[in-house]
C-alpha cells in the first residue's frame, strides 16, 4: 500500500463505500478500512431493503456486496483495521491515522463513516446473556430460534420490520413496546406489516425489567409503566431494537460533536477540522437511511477532492513560497474585486518581482475562513509563507500600502 493516500475512509458502509467509488473514479488513491470482515455496517444486517430507489428487491448483505465491488472496479484499496487516533500535522495538511495495532497510515484527507452501533439498555441479564439469548441483529441470528418463542424490545422501524423477518424462523415474537395500545414508532407500511402478521403479538405500557435465565435466556421480567406491576413470560430469545449510538469515541476529542456524540457537519460534509470529513449514520442528520449515507458519500469525496486541489495550490503558490505574495480575495459577482485585481496587477509590472494569487471566496471557503476574510475585497501580502499586512480594498489608493 502507498505511504500517502488522496483520501483514507474509515467505514465500509453505504457512505464509507459510496465515497469510495467517487473518489476513486476521480483518480484519488483511496483506502477503506474496515474494522470488520465483511463490508456494509448496518445495511449488511438488515434482511430485506425495499426503499433504495432502482433495486427492486435485494438483501442488505447483496446490495453492499455490489457497493463493494464498484469500489474495486475504480481501484479502491480495502484493509481491515480498527481506528485508535488521527492527528493532524502542523500545516493542517496532512492526517495521520494510527490503528489498534500501531499500524501508521497518512492521508491529505479522512471521511468518517463509522456509522452507529446499537444502544444497549443495560438492565440486568443484557450483557450477561449476550450471544446466549440477546441479539440485536435478526438477520445474523433467526435461524437460531427456528420454531422458538422470541421478544423484541423496541417499537421503531427497525424493531418492526425485523420482528416481520422473525417470524419466517420463530413460533412466536412478542414485542414489547412502551406507548399506549396500539401506538408505534414505526412508519405506516410497517406498522401495517406488523399488525396484520399472527406470529406477532403485543405488549403494550411496558419494558423489560431483566432478562432471566441459566445458561439461555428462559425468559423475561416486564414492568407495567402504569401499574408499575411486573411479570414473568417465558421466551428463547430476547432481540433488543433501542436505537444506536455514534461510533465516535476516537475523535471525541479532535472534532466537534453533538451532546449524543454525532459528528457536527455542514452541507459539504465537512467537519471542524479542515480536510477531515464525515458521512452517514454517525452524522448528525434526521434521516439515517442506505440512500441518505450513499448521497453523504458522493458529497463528501467531491467536497474532499476540491479541498485537496485548494489545499495543495495554496501550499505550492503561497505557503511554501519563499518571497512575496499578493493574495487577492475576491469574487467575480463584485465589480470592485475585478477592479482591485487589475489593479494589483499593474503595479505588479511596474517592476516588483511579486507574485499574485487570487482566492475566489465562494469556492474556497475554508482558506477565506482561516484568515477570517469578511468583507471583499482583500489583499494580503505575504511574506516566505507569513502574513505581514493586509488592506480591505475601498478605492484602487488603498493597494499602495502594501508596496
Amino acid at each position: 500500500m502507498s505511504d500517502l493516500y488522496d483520501v483514507i475512509i474509515i467505514g465500509a458502509g453505504a457512505g464509507g463505500m459510496s465515497a469510495g467509488v467517487y473518489a476513486a473514479r476521480g483518480k484519488m488513491k483511496t483506502l477503506i478500512l474496515e474494522e470488520k470482515r465483511k463490508v456494509g455496517g448496518q445495511a449488511a444486517t438488515t434482511n430485506e431493503l425495499e426503499n433504495y430507489p432502482g433495486i427492486l428487491e435485494a438483501t442488505g448483505p447483496d446490495l453492499m456486496e455490489q457497493f463493494r465491488a464498484h469500489c474495486e472496479k475504480f481501484g479502491v484499496e480495502f484493509m481491515k483495521g480498527v481506528v485508535d487516533k488521527i492527528e493532524v500535522s502542523d500545516d493542517g495538511f496532512f492526517k495521520t491515522i494510527t490503528t489498534a495495532k500501531g499500524e501508521i497510515l497518512k492521508a491529505k484527507s479522512v471521511i468518517i463513516g463509522t456509522g452507529a452501533a446499537p444502544r444497549i439498555l443495560g438492565i440486568p441479564g443484557e450483557s450477561e446473556f449476550r450471544g446466549q439469548g440477546v441479539s440485536y441483529c435478526a438477520t445474523c441470528d433467526a435461524d437460531f430460534y427456528e420454531d422458538l418463542d422470541v421478544v423484541v424490545v423496541g417499537s421503531g422501524n427497525t424493531a418492526v420490520e425485523e420482528s416481520v423477518f422473525l417470524t419466517k424462523f420463530v413460533n412466536k415474537v412478542t414485542m414489547i413496546v412502551l406507548h399506549d395500545e396500539g401506538i408505534l414508532d414505526a412508519d405506516r407500511t410497517a406498522q401495517e406489516q406488523a399488525f396484520s402478521n399472527d406470529k406477532i403479538n403485543f405488549v403494550w405500557n411496558s419494558v423489560v425489567d431483566e432478562i432471566n435465565g441459566d445458561d439461555l435466556v428462559n425468559g423475561v421480567t416486564l414492568k407495567h409503566l402504569k401499574t408499575g406491576e411486573t411479570r414473568d413470560i417465558a421466551c428463547d430469545g430476547v432481540f433488543m431494537f433501542v436505537g444506536t449510538v455514534p461510533r465516535t469515541d476516537f475523535v471525541k476529542e479532535l472534532i466537534d460533536l453533538t451532546p449524543e456524540g454525532y459528528v457536527k457537519v455542514n452541507s459539504k460534509k465537512e467537519t471542524s477540522i479542515p480536510g477531515i470529513f464525515a458521512v452517514g449514520d454517525v452524522t448528525d442528520t434526521v434521516l439515517r437511511q442506505v440512500i441518505t449515507a450513499a448521497s453523504d458519500g458522493a458529497i463528501a469525496a467531491v467536497a474532499a477532492d476540491r479541498y485537496i486541489e485548494e489545499e495543495e495550490n495554496w501550499l505550492e503558490k503561497v505557503s511554501h513560497f519563499d518571497g512575496t505574495v499578493m493574495v487577492a480575495f475576491w469574487t467575480p459577482t463584485n465589480a470592485k474585486s475585478i477592479e482591485t485585481i487589475s489593479a494589483l496587477e499593474a503595479h505588479c509590472r511596474k517592476g516588483d518581482e511579486v507574485r499574485i494569487v487570487t482566492i475566489d471566496t465562494y469556492k474556497s471557503q475554508i482558506i477565506s475562513n482561516r484568515f477570517n476574510v469578511e468583507e471583499l475585497p482583500v489583499v494580503i501580502r505575504f511574506e516566505a509563507g507569513k502574513e505581514v499586512r493586509r488592506v480591505a480594498v475601498n478605492n484602487m489608493n488603498d493597494l499602495e500600502t502594501l508596496f
